[in-house]
């Protein structure tokens, strides 16, 4: 899997994709990760990006020039990459949505609607635009595949909520999580269920102690106790 990211700010990334289970997904080259700086791709001397918006109103826009350019430059060697918008219209991410785009799913899912496309490589690529400012020019949606929000809050730009969206696709990657089974178990693994307590040693801490079943070895009833205490989202 690739993600070609791009962010007016690339040096908020390296501290999250270099680090725990994001860099050890790159050390297995099960993931890669290429960061485009948008001011490069900036109009003029002073490499433009925004502009203020027609109409009137607060704030400055992101200009479409510049996004348009980055994705092209992107699109050079991923030309089947499917693009990702970061912006709070965009549909509200869940481990189901995560689940998809950590899979083939998806691209069959893009494929199935497609009656002249060819499959023409194996690697599942995204490239990733994090706005910034007021918004972007809405002529950039023209480029977009996917509109994902991650929550109905604003922040100040997309690098973070992208950094979540990466973080939730590559952990569910084959190979990249330690136990075959880590993600099949957790939270709304299963649409809205919620993961079952967990305890490790010591047995007994400050007075409280592990459940007895956890301890009696049945693993029938543990199995059980674990379903019943599995919640369910509201």
């Amino acid at each position: 899997m690739k993600f070609s990211i791009i962010t007016l700010f690339p040096e908020m990334f390296a501290p999250v994709l270099d680090t725990s289970m994001l860099w050890k997904a790159q050390e297995k080259n099960l993931v890669e990760f290429e960061l485009i700086n948008l001011r490069e791709f900036g109009i003029g001397p002073r490499r433009q990006v925004d502009d203020t918006p027609y109409g009137g109103g607060d704030g400055m826009l992101m200009k479409p020039e510049p996004i348009f350019a980055a994705v092209e430059h992107a699109k050079k060697t991923n030309p089947d990459a499917k693009v990702i918008l970061m912006t709070p219209k965009g549909t509200i991410w869940s481990q189901e949505l995560a689940r998809k785009f950590a899979t083939e799913e998806l691209a069959e899912e893009d494929f199935s609607r497609c009656t002249y496309c060819e499959k023409s490589s194996s690697l599942i690529s995204y490239i990733v635009i994090c706005p910034h400012y007021e918004g972007y020019d809405e002529r950039i949606l023209s480029l977009v595949d996917h509109q994902i929000s991650i929550g109905k809050y604003i922040l100040t730009g997309g690098e973070l909520p992208a950094m979540i969206v990466i973080d939730s696709i590559v952990r569910l990657i084959p190979g990249v999580l330690g136990g075959e089974t880590s993600a099949e178990i957790e939270s709304f693994s299963d649409g809205d269920n919620l993961e079952y307590p967990q305890y490790t040693r010591p047995e007994t801490f400050k007075d409280m102690k592990v459940p007895d079943v956890l301890l009696s070895g049945n693993h029938g009833a543990i199995a059980k106790w674990r379903e019943q205490n599995s919640p369910k989202t509201s």
